[in-house]
């Protein structure tokens, strides 16, 4: 299979994601319950708009890992483009660096890709089944330059490698539970957010510098940013605020093809209700039921609209001042689907079309800057 033309993969992977979609509810419900709270003003038509445009991405992701682990390199260089890699080679091998990989559907693609011409290390979280987690580990550490460590094993090999010198593509923008994390707003929700980049950063001096990997008609897109000046200095929660920040509006970009299956939100502060304690496995597609869920976002929702909007502008001024190029859209409404005449639902950009072969590129138009 790997060895299909990429365009044959694509249509193959927009057919399993229509599969992907009406067959696993639970994880359609969950990616449900992250949209509403993150975007209560999208309509439910929206959000499963959304939800069906991410099966797509992912089903495709993931046809496209046998090509990053079997086949030639030529082909995964001409797969995965780099842009602004000048913001990499400004750091690299002269200083530590955290490279910020938050979880968009491309993100093993990217990480692929750079292990080719540079060495450099991730972390790997065993999966249930073991022969795809031998499969993953294999197919990730498959270039001379990827060094895999185990996520169980804990921080201090990865604080070792970057004091060799090591660049660390790390993804820490997922619920990991309380402890060392921090509840900060993702979208003006509390999310439990690991501060392990602020303090890698502390403790290592290392540069963070952000990079994204999102899919396009032709492939993929792995884009550098500048690296985060003074970063994380004396406050920690502050630090992860800025992160989840900058991981907004990148989601703002292209949002369906952030993990939006992932629990984000499991974690609660002391005294607050489980957003997916009640999920149910299945669920009728003619319902938007979610076992309750609607209830406790309703509640939740409603306080916190005034503070997630002052904490979302104080976060997008401070990055532009910073020098970010945003190149972001409103996610809402005709931002996210249109709907024709006839009430056909079309996608917007960032989304693939319904159509089993069709998809359009990632959210917002390609940035200019130099390829590698």
């Amino acid at each position: 299979m790997s060895g299909l033309p990429y365009a044959w993969l694509r249509r193959l992977g927009n057919l399993a994601g229509v599969v992907l979609y009406y067959c696993v509810p639970r994880r359609r419900n969950i990616a449900r319950i992250n949209l509403r709270l993150c975007f209560p003003q999208m309509s439910d038509r929206e959000r499963d708009a959304l939800i069906l445009a991410h099966c797509k991405f992912f089903a495709r992701s993931f046809l496209d890992r046998f090509v990053l682990w079997y086949q030639p390199i030529e082909r995964i260089r001409e797969m995965v483009q780099i842009e602004d890699a000048h913001y990499f080679e400004a750091h690299a091998g002269k200083e530590p660096m955290i490279l910020l990989a938050p979880h968009f559907l491309g993100m093993d693609a990217g990480g692929s890709r750079l292990s080719i011409d540079h060495t450099m290390f991730t972390m790997f979280a065993n999966q249930k089944n073991k022969v795809f987690n031998e499969e993953m580990r294999k197919g990730r550490a498959r270039f001379s330059g990827a060094i895999v460590l185990s996520r169980q094993d804990g921080l201090r090999g990865a604080i070792r490698k970057l004091r060799e010198g090591v660049p660390f593509y790390f993804l820490p923008d997922m619920d990991l539970g309380a402890r060392d994390s921090v509840f900060v707003p993702f979208f003006g929700v509390k999310a439990a957010t690991v501060t392990s980049v602020g303090r890698l950063a502390q403790m290592t001096r290392a540069k963070v510098v952000p990079c994204v990997t999102l899919m396009t008609d032709t492939g993929y897109r792995t884009r550098f940013y500048p690296a985060w000046d003074g970063y994380p200095g004396d406050d920690l929660e502050a630090a992860t605020r800025q992160m989840n920040a900058f991981i907004e509006a990148r989601v703002l970009e292209a949002p369906a093809q952030y993990l939006w299956t992932h629990k984000r939100f499991k974690t609660r502060p002391p005294g607050e209700r489980d957003y997916y304690g009640r999920l149910r496995d299945v669920d009728p597609m003619t319902t938007t039921d979610l076992g309750g869920a609607e209830t406790v976002i309703a509640a939740d929702t409603a306080a916190d609209t005034e503070q997630a909007g002052q904490q979302r502008a104080a976060g997008a001024a401070g990055e532009t001042s910073a020098g970010e190029r945003m190149d972001t859209q409103p996610v809402s409404g005709q931002a996210v689907q249109a709907s024709t005449g006839e009430g056909a639902v079309r996608p917007a950009v960032g989304m693939p079309a319904d159509g089993a072969g069709e998809q359009t590129g990632p959210g917002g138009a390609v940035p200019r800057g130099g390829r590698a």
